[in-house]
């Protein structure tokens, strides 16, 4: 276990921002979205370009925080552009922590963006592979569909192992979409059923379409700054109460290390929580990235809220929907609200706002902590933090 509990509290989310969700206009650049959304999050948090001193930046394949910076006029004295895939903007917020602590900057902007439908640059299949990597040479040559071709592998492996019926996985995409039906910004807000989503085709099976994330454009920006420096600010200060990471491999989860149960969520989970000194039952709401339905099911037992096998029957009766006892993806998910490549940005900024009270008719009633869980790549780098506020 890492011993982060000296950091626990010390840092604070100060502002975000988003544009471009769904489809961006006609002429949006990645670059352009992400500095717009850089712009928001900066008036939110009463804070000037000449305030940023660290910019973390990625977006799809490319990054160049430089960029960003030349755009928003900014002279950063510190810079990341590392990509670890879906829950890169969260590992930033952990880069920009440590900057802060070793004095190499003081307010760090994290941003990313995508336009991917715009540009068409995704499509069923995922993105397109360099011929000469691993995933081009042993993979993309045989047919498979990356990354839901994976995905629906593990989906497999948790029924043959716990008898999943493809119901309980439509109980996570009917939550998500009542979830998106209270959010303005969501891309699918049309009522969904049982009866449509076991209609809905099979892409790889057993995942069909409605297990599957949308492929929309969007941006997003947070502000990150010491706890001292955040309450002298604009906006009310969200605190990283807790955190665990790890990170296995590059995309493809071969050899002898079993999808299910390699224990990465439960390590980090329980350092995480154990940072923070909280338990379980102490958390309000959960936000998962749902890039699939079978996601879901597996993280909530990874994390340890229900045992093995159990999810299914823990997601039923409609227990992560609105109004349900268990909160969970309340801006829509991946599945219903946006999902613009790297989801992580928009998990940490629903966060943020439901702990701020913001998020009228989707909003969780005295919500004071949240659990994030994301990933990256193909079961590949797992990332848990804990957010609350004082």
């Amino acid at each position: 276990m890492a011993d982060n509990a000296a950091l626990a509290g010390r840092y604070a989310v100060v502002g975000v921002g988003e544009t471009g969700l769904g489809k961006a206009p006609a002429g949006a650049t990645a670059l352009s979205l992400q500095c717009r959304a850089a712009r928001l999050a900066m008036v939110e948090a009463g804070l000037a370009p000449a305030d940023i001193d660290g910019v973390f930046a990625h977006w799809d394949d490319r990054a160049n925080a430089l960029l960003v910076s030349e755009y928003l006029d900014i002279h950063p004295r510190y810079v990341d552009n590392t990509v670890v895939g879906g829950q890169s903007n969260i590992t930033h917020l952990l880069h920009a922590m440590a900057a802060i602590e070793a004095g190499l900057c003081e307010v760090a902007l994290v941003t990313y963006g995508s336009t991917q439908h715009l540009d068409k640059s995704r499509a069923r299949g995922g993105i397109v592979q360099d011929p000469r990597s691993p995933m081009g040479q042993f993979a993309t040559p045989y047919g498979m569909l990356n990354p839901v071709g994976y995905y629906a592998m593990l989906a497999q492996l948790y029924s043959s192992r716990f008898g999943c019926v493809p119901e309980q996985l439509g109980e996570v995409a009917l939550a998500a979409r009542r979830w998106a039906q209270l959010n303005p910004n969501a891309a699918r807000r049309e009522p969904l059923t049982m009866e449509d989503y076991l209609a809905s085709p099979v892409i790889a099976d057993p995942l069909r379409k409605l297990d599957i994330c949308q492929i929309n454009d969007g941006a997003g920006a947070m502000i990150l700054t010491s706890a001292g420096r955040a309450a002298d600010l604009a906006q009310k200060p969200v605190s990283i109460r807790g955190f665990g990471d790890t990170y296995r491999h590059h995309m493809t989860p071969l050899g002898s290390e079993d999808w299910l149960d390699n224990g990465a969520l439960r390590e980090i989970a329980d350092d995480a929580l154990a940072m923070a000194r909280l338990d379980r039952q102490d958390i309000d709401v959960v936000q998962i990235y749902d890039a699939f339905t079978i996601n879901v099911l597996v993280a909530l037992e990874g994390l340890g809220f229900c045992e093995p096998g159990g999810a299914g029957t823990f997601v039923g009766g409609g227990r992560i929907a609105p109004g349900g006892t268990f909160p969970l993806n309340t801006s829509g998910g991946g599945l219903s609200f946006n999902h613009s490549g790297q989801f992580g940005m928009q998990l940490m900024i629903e966060a943020v706002r439901q702990l701020r009270g913001e998020c009228d008719a989707r909003q969780v009633p005295d919500a004071r902590t949240c659990l994030v869980q994301a990933g990256g790549m193909v079961m590949s780098a797992y990332m848990v933090m804990i957010l609350g506020t004082d």
